[in-house]
């Protein structure tokens, strides 16, 4: 199998050749991999496509360039993002561009990103190709900010306030979770009409031991939103895989995932989310993406101890349905890259 053949087949709950693996659910720098010495198209069995960058962001991309690659501005991506939406978190008093909005009509005024530029979608069936060439599975994320519903609304609003719309404002909250998942349907559908094998939706609703909303509130608002921007994807490629990310625990709301079309969730931290517990409940058929590392694992761990958690998870999670990959984001600069290599090494190792 190559590296597609095993991710599919893994999404699909059954069981290949040996266990894929992923360095997270985002765009994996193939330069870094080539540099750390792994091989590039054998170090992972998945990459993701990125949505064509704007003179704007390429203009943001400029005036990082002279910092050192572990200055904290966020990779350029976020730079990019946060300024195409007007989201200042380094500003305390203008963080949250729509939470001084005293009305919806200030809502309805927003500038929104416009996602229908042609830049916008120049050459992804391309980067589909060319994944598809190496060997990879070829992934897709939505451009948002921070998530595709709950995270991009509280960020517009500030967390308080939008808890307060749920509660005593749900027009207003209608209205923006209804802007946002049809922001949502159009770039699913793009990257559907790539070509993409997966696509992944997130938001982080989890937190530890609890959700940040009840599960009841999610599905009330959120739910049937989701819903729409998968069946907006799967209408344009039917055999799409779907996968969800939260971080912390939203172990309440896998049935709902499940009904309405996810094959796989991420990232399982293990201080927050038992995937043991969830494999034996739901079986190979709800794909498990992650599951290995505790939140300081790959930074002050040491690469034994990786390589004896690889090992356990697939000794008790199995081989089918899995995607191993680190539950916690491996691109702060504080990570040795001796920590990922032995991430990679005992996957290989185990995994078969």
């Amino acid at each position: 199998m190559d590296g597609r053949e095993r991710v599919l087949t893994a999404l699909h709950g059954e069981q290949p050749d040996r266990v894929p693996r992923a360095l997270g659910f985002h765009r994996v720098d193939a330069g870094r991999l080539a540099s750390s010495g792994a091989p590039q198209d054998g170090a992972i069995d998945v990459n993701f496509v990125q949505f064509t960058p704007s003179a704007a962001d390429d203009a943001l991309r400029e005036q990082g360039r002279p910092y050192p690659p572990d200055t904290r501005l966020g990779t350029f991506e976020q730079m990019a993002t946060y300024a195409r939406w007007r989201y200042q978190p380094g500003n305390p008093e203008q963080s949250n561009p729509l939470a001084r909005a005293q009305s919806l009509a200030d809502l309805q005024r927003f500038p929104f990103p416009d996602v229908r530029t042609p830049y916008h979608v120049e050459g992804l069936a391309e980067q589909v190709t060319d994944l598809h060439a190496r060997g990879w599975a070829a992934g897709g994320n939505l451009p948002h900010l921070g998530g595709e519903l709950f995270e991009t609304a509280w960020r517009l609003r500030g967390l308080e306030n939008l808890l307060l719309d749920l509660m005593e404002r749900p027009d207003w909250a209608d209205w923006l979770l209804d802007r946002l998942t049809a922001m949502g349907c159009r770039n699913a559908e793009t990257l559907a009409r790539a070509g993409v094998d997966l696509l992944f939706l997130d938001d982080d609703v989890g937190m530890p031991g609890t959700m940040m909303i009840s599960p009841a509130t999610w599905r009330t608002f959120f739910k049937g939103r989701l819903a729409r921007i998968v069946e907006a994807a799967r209408a344009i490629k039917p055999d799409l895989l779907l996968l969800f990310h939260s971080d912390g625990y939203f172990e309440p709301i896998i049935d709902d995932l499940i009904e309405i079309g996810m094959n796989g969730i991420n990232p399982l931290q293990p201080e927050h989310m038992d995937a043991l517990h969830i494999r034996r409940r739901y079986g190979p058929g709800l794909a498990l993406w992650g599951t290995v590392g505790y939140q300081t694992t790959f930074s002050s761990g040491t690469p034994a101890e990786i390589r004896r958690e690889v090992r356990q998870r697939i000794d008790t999670l199995g081989r089918a349905g899995l995607v191993l990959s680190p539950a916690y984001d491996i691109d702060e600069p504080d990570i040795p890259w001796q920590n990922v290599a032995a991430f990679l090494e005992a996957a290989q190792a185990y995994g078969a």
